[in-house]
């Protein structure tokens, strides 16, 4: 049962991030677990998982929908990812290890590199994206932060920002990137802790006044 509750929760997560399932839409337990091939039982488990890191919502009588941000709670959302991601920032300038520095650093220049590209794969950089900010938090070495954060940085509306940025942003969002490895190459965990704030800060910007229910 375990195992299942486990799988579905993985599944309905991933449909979710990826946008297959979109902000609002009712997700019926009968018919997810026909087509996870389980009970419904796993699949209870999953939607209350998933309730508490924020991706779906309870309606008393109605059931469990895909949670449906506001301009407001994005807002909320942002403010409080980058009060806990620029500590993720501070801790991991202190802690890193060498090979979190060359994964941060090989992701960066990656992305530096498709910046350049107007035309460029915004699935790539989105994926790229993603991976730099969970390697920051991994870097961080603290569980008990990047549970908070996993619940934040993959809000769908979040985790694909990139598809909203202009070329120029791409740009600038990248050159942000090489100036956070910076800080955390050199242990500077202010540097560090005052970029990653207003790196998320920027990206706030960009995405809650085109964002509303």
């Amino acid at each position: 049962m375990a195992d299942a509750a486990a799988n579905a929760y993985t599944s309905i997560r991933d449909d979710i991030v990826a946008g297959k399932l979109t902000r609002g839409e009712w997700l019926r337990e009968g018919k997810l677990a026909q087509e996870l091939g389980v009970s419904r039982t796993p699949v209870r488990e999953a939607l209350r998982r998933l309730e508490a890191e924020g991706l779906v919502e309870f309606a008393p009588n109605r059931g469990v929908r895909v949670t449906a941000w506001s301009a407001l709670g994005l807002e909320d959302l942002y403010h409080i990812r980058a009060r806990l991601e620029s500590l993720a920032a501070r801790l991991a300038a202190v802690r890193r290890e060498p090979e979190d520095l060359r994964e941060l650093e090989g992701t960066a220049r990656r992305m530096d590199e498709l910046a350049a590209d107007p035309h460029a794969d915004r699935d790539e950089l989105t994926e790229l994206n993603n991976h730099f900010h969970r390697a920051i938090v991994l870097a961080a070495r603290s569980r008990h932060l990047a549970t908070q954060l996993r619940g934040i940085i993959d809000i769908p509306l979040i985790a694909r920002t990139f598809h909203k940025y202009a070329p120029e942003r791409i740009r600038v969002s990248s050159a942000q990137h090489l100036e956070l490895v910076a800080a955390i190459r050199a242990r500077d965990g202010d540097w560090a802790d005052a970029l990653m704030q207003a790196h998320i800060l920027a990206a706030r910007s960009v995405m809650v006044p085109t964002t509303d229910t």
